[in-house]
């Protein structure tokens, strides 16, 4: 029996990058998967590429009709769930002084606010034992330049993480929360011209204690732990990070 058989999940932002990463371990795991995202085309692609155990629908977490939709979705295709990882995010650094309200409220939209709603919404078909896993960042410690606005609502997400813990207690259901440093996900080439990519690259590996990026399928490896073998842990947050943070 393959390690993830009988099981169903969602994966919010799973079309590509960490998302995509987990969605590949867990339907070659034998699970159940869905993956969400914005883009059609990239899950279209993704889809391809993953196979038959896996339901592609697009769905904007920012937008509460959609998220009424997937559940609905969810409870069709799959009744009830096991995993909930709630990934789906904006990466963005914007300039302090110029940073505009619509460009804080857009991140906030996404990464606070679409990941609140996907766990109300999604709560009533988790089953007992199920485990949910929110996809923060080391930025939620960092002070990190150009990226005000991202760290805080990270930092949000790991308040988040522990009330929602407390929140789903008496549903027997685990929240928790994994933590990527670096990842090399190609997200930096698409909001960076290359050369500050690969400066920007160049000095993380060199402040990193293991002098590398990590790879989506690491933060999957860690976020399917939490999900579904850590029975004894919720409102933790699982920072990897090649010890960027802590060394």
């Amino acid at each position: 029996m393959s390690r993830y058989s009988n099981k169903n999940a969602v994966i919010t932002g799973g079309g590509s990058g960490i998302g995509f990463g987990m969605a590949k371990l867990l339907a070659e795991g034998g699970a159940r998967v869905m993956i969400t995202g914005r883009s059609q085309s990239a899950l279209d692609a993704a889809r391809e590429q993953l196979g038959q155990n896996v339901v592609a629908v697009r769905s904007d977490v920012s937008v509460l009709s959609d998220l009424d939709a997937l559940a609905d979705r969810v409870k069709d295709e799959f009744g009830s769930l096991h995993g909930l990882f709630v990934n789906a995010g904006i990466t963005r650094t914007m300039p302090f002084a110029s940073t505009t309200e619509t460009e804080y409220d857009e991140l906030f939209a996404t990464n606070v606010k679409g990941a609140f709603f996907t766990v109300q919404r999604l709560a009533p078909l988790l089953s007992t034992g199920a485990g949910v896993v929110l996809t923060t960042s080391v930025a939620n410690v960092m002070g990190m330049t150009d990226a005000g606005v991202y760290s805080a609502g990270k930092a949000a997400l790991r308040s988040m993480t522990r009330s929602l813990a407390r929140e789903l207690l008496a549903q027997g259901v685990r929240v928790n929360a994994v933590s990527p440093g670096p990842i090399d996900t190609g997200t930096l080439e698409k909001t960076m011209t290359a050369a500050a990519a690969a400066e920007f690259k160049a000095e993380r590996v060199a402040a990193n204690p293991m002098q590398r990026f990590g790879t989506p399928a690491e933060i999957a490896t860690a976020a399917a732990f939490l999900a579904f073998d850590a029975t004894y842990t919720t409102g933790a947050e699982l920072v990897v990070d090649g010890g960027a943070t802590q060394l």
